[in-house]
């Protein structure tokens, strides 16, 4: 993965990017026309192997970008170990070794581009606070942003999000939340269990069936508006809806970033390299309205490339001056 940047025009931070949850392994097969049958097999015409997960999707993104970040997360100890933290060279060195198989997930793509995933457990069920808390600084940075992902499939530390997040507004830190889809599927004891940590959420970013989900809202609109409700004064959701683009909700009112058509080839991680480009924007003092445009032109750049390419600076900057459209 890589992008096309001239540093020069990269402008100055000092706030940082951490990115909490779930790095795996992902072996990745496409492309499955139907599903086979029992004791059969099959070949598929291509296959890969790289760094997945929420949070380790998201990270390459914000590497290639240039984004200050660290990944915080654990790892197991097996054969992918080693082959994992070489991958990031700055945040690998803070993560603490669980004795256990590292998590991999297994994926299959069918021809409209959806996706099948399978996943072990592995060392993201075994990540928790003490683990997150003593890879952060004990007091942030002014613009420094924590954004937690893979929140239903890091089991153990999803139990102890209330004293996490907790622990996170006391040190200063402005807060995120990717949850992802929850395997169990929404319920109403599950939305009773999140509800009282969205108070301690500067922002949400999920997709579309997510913020349904978590809401148990039937249209979109008000599954915003009644999760905005919830959350911190100032906060915002966004919603990301795929080739529509994406959504936000403030009390400032609505806004809307329409997508360029872009010829798909993987679009694994699109959401992540989403909050990567939006996120990125946030670190860098651009205002929600331009975060929304990076994170789409960020996503748009991902799926539509193989190798990964991504934007460079000159371009994401440019976007920074245009209009975008308001929703009243």
């Amino acid at each position: 993965m890589m992008g096309n940047f001239d540093n020069m025009n990269k402008p100055e931070t000092l706030s940082t990017l951490y990115v909490v949850g779930n790095l795996n392994v992902d072996l990745i097969m496409s492309t499955l026309h139907q599903w086979p049958q029992k004791g059969t097999e099959t070949m598929l015409e291509t296959s890969s192997i790289r760094p997945g997960g929420s949070a380790g999707n998201c990270a390459l993104a914000l590497a290639a970008l240039g984004t200050p970040h660290r990944l915080v997360a654990n790892q197991g100890n097996d054969q992918f170990t080693d082959w994992l933290a070489s991958l990031f060279p700055q945040s690998a060195p803070h993560w603490p070794t669980v004795e256990c198989e590292t998590s991999l997930t297994f994926g299959v793509t069918h021809p409209d581009h959806e996706r099948t995933f399978f996943s072990n457990q592995g060392h993201i069920v075994r990540l928790n606070l003490d683990d997150v808390l003593l890879q952060l600084p004990s007091q942030a940075q002014p613009g420094d942003w924590v954004l937690l992902c893979g929140t239903f499939l890091c089991t153990r530390l999803f139990e102890q999000y209330p004293q996490l997040l907790s622990a996170l507004k006391q040190r200063g830190y402005h807060v995120v939340v990717d949850s992802g889809w929850p395997p169990q599927d929404w319920s109403d004891a599950l939305r009773q269990q999140i509800t009282p940590w969205l108070g301690y959420c500067d922002a949400l970013l999920l997709n579309e069936v997510e913020t349904l989900g978590m809401s148990a809202r039937d249209t979109l609109d008000d599954a915003a508006v009644y999760l905005l409700s919830q959350m911190a004064e100032n906060a915002f959701v966004v919603a990301k809806c795929g080739p529509d683009g994406a959504r936000l909700w403030s009390a400032r009112g609505q806004l809307y970033q329409a997508a360029d058509p872009v010829q798909v080839v993987d679009t694994i991680g699109a959401g992540d390299s989403f909050n990567a480009g939006f996120l990125s924007a946030l670190v860098y003092g651009q205002e929600p309205q331009q975060a929304l445009q990076w994170g789409v032109r960020v996503a748009g750049s991902a799926i539509s490339s193989n190798p990964r390419q991504y934007p460079d600076w000159q371009v994401l900057l440019s976007l920074s001056a245009e209009k975008i459209s308001v929703e009243k």
